[in-house]
């Protein structure tokens, strides 16, 4: 579910105070496009909306959720969005994000 060799990368490239901002900024801006996904609108610009998700998770190691958003985004790109399973990826953002905050937790204490 989560890269933790990523993560750790990460955080040892911007140094732990910067990494905690980065996941704080990265898991904000998660929370938006997510509410905007499940919107009456969501899929207005599902393409756009799952190709930034997936960067964002590779970049902070959501290795499941990245591997959805990459199907997604393929299946919105070949006119085949409306198939993608929304709910999937809420559940598996859910979870990533419950098991890093936990991470999270137990490195900072």
């Amino acid at each position: 579910m989560i890269d933790w060799d990523r993560v750790l990368e990460l955080r040892e490239e911007v140094g732990a105070d910067d990494f905690d901002e980065v996941a704080e900024l990265f898991l904000e801006e998660a929370d938006e496009v997510i509410a905007r996904l499940k919107s009456k609108n969501g899929r207005e610009n599902l393409e756009d909306d799952l190709h930034f998700l997936k960067g964002s998770a590779l970049n902070l190691g959501f290795r499941a959720m990245a591997i959805l958003c990459q199907s997604g985004e393929k299946a919105a790109s070949e006119g085949h969005g409306q198939s993608f399973n929304l709910a999937a990826l809420f559940e598996t953002y859910e979870q990533s994000r419950s098991v890093f905050e936990k991470k999270q937790a137990e490195l900072a204490a």
